[in-house]
């Protein structure tokens, strides 16, 4: 089971390299990330991401990213 606080801690600290999207199992999103790390566009993205993911109630985050478990 996937942890909304450590996925936004990936988010916050190797965001711009996409590990947060790799650990929720995005691995299309992860390496889009990887690709365009160099254009820092993807830390961008990953700081909002950090916010959406601190901000994004429990239950909420894992009927989204944990095969809707916890209803």
């Amino acid at each position: 089971m996937k942890s909304k606080f450590t996925t936004a801690l990936l988010a916050f600290f190797l965001g711009g390299l996409g590990i947060h999207r790799f650990y929720l199992g995005q691995n299309s999103r992860g390496i889009l990330y990887l690709l365009f790390c160099w254009t820092f566009i993807p830390s961008l993205i990953a700081l909002f991401d950090f916010f959406v993911f601190i901000f994004m109630s429990e239950d909420n985050f894992n009927y989204k990213y944990n095969l809707k478990t916890g209803f």
